[in-house]
């Protein structure tokens, strides 16, 4: 992952066109802010999905997302169009990942709602529009002829979706988040679920939690691939393997990697050879 704040767009393109070069190395990531979370608070930051657009013109085998989507940001079904159009350009390699938006408890985060004129409602709130977003979404990407939705929150007239993603039924959902009730929306909707490493027994917790909501509606846990992201160590690359190490022992197959900015010159590289074969 690259988060695409305090740097180029040149130097994420090195990056992500030598790891499309390296075959221990499946997927690539940015993140959607649109003001930094980190470092000089004016600094340059990327919108993400257009960012996505352009490196997935430019690579041919990485698979592709953005770790998460803020539902907040865009309108559920103008969201379905972007990421249609972005797996389309990438020839089927999007990873469609979503999450409800920010928790209040995350100021340097909430500050770009009010900076771009976005409204911020509760975190209940902001989950029941994720719940309906997603059904909007793989409505949008399945369905043949237009239709109504009048949920809660959303309310669409003669939504249509044309074209429809390459990959069929639809690209897989990566949804993010740990609360109760964002489990609940993933164990409905979720192809793939990440969390945040770190707090590894945490981790366990919420992914027993998750079991037991897909239980509940009569799906089969081992559908959801459980995902967590991970910082990169540059000096200390054994602290990085000791955490993939732990994270899988939680349950956890898929891997995020997160490089801190600027990033060393062969660094794709050095990711597969210190951090992805030893811990094959």
């Amino acid at each position: 992952m690259t988060a695409p704040m305090q740097v180029d767009y040149q130097d994420i393109l090195r990056v992500w066109q030598e790891a499309d070069a390296i075959e221990a190395i499946e997927h690539a990531w940015l993140f959607d802010h649109l003001l930094p979370i980190a470092g000089e608070m004016t600094g340059p930051i990327h919108e993400g999905w257009t960012l996505l657009s352009a490196l997935a013109a430019q690579t041919q085998r990485l698979r592709l997302g953005l770790l998460v989507t803020s539902n907040r940001f865009r309108p559920p079904a103008m969201l379905a169009k972007i990421a249609t159009t972005v797996d389309i350009v990438a020839g089927g390699r999007l990873d469609f990942g979503i999450g409800a938006g920010s928790r209040p408890s995350m100021p340097i985060a909430r500050r770009e709602y009010d900076a771009h004129g976005l409204p911020y409602h509760g975190f209940g709130s902001s989950v029941e529009n994720l719940a309906e977003a997603c059904t909007v979404i793989r409505r949008l990407w399945a369905a043949d002829e237009p239709f109504d939705f009048h949920g809660k929150h959303l309310h669409l007239t003669g939504a249509f979706g044309n074209p429809k993603p390459v990959q069929r039924p639809h690209p897989p959902i990566m949804i993010g988040g740990r609360s109760d009730a964002v489990l609940k929306v993933i164990a409905e909707h979720a192809d793939l679920w990440n969390i945040p490493g770190g707090d590894f027994a945490d981790m366990a917790q919420r992914h027993a939690l998750l079991d037991r909501y897909c239980v509940e509606i009569d799906r089969d846990p081992a559908t959801i691939v459980r995902s967590t992201y991970l910082p990169v160590s540059y000096d200390r690359p054994g602290d990085t393997r000791d955490a993939i190490g732990r994270a899988a022992e939680a349950g956890f197959q898929h891997f995020v990697l997160g490089l801190d900015s600027p990033y060393p010159a062969g660094v794709a590289q050095w990711v597969a050879d210190e951090l992805i074969t030893p811990s094959s």
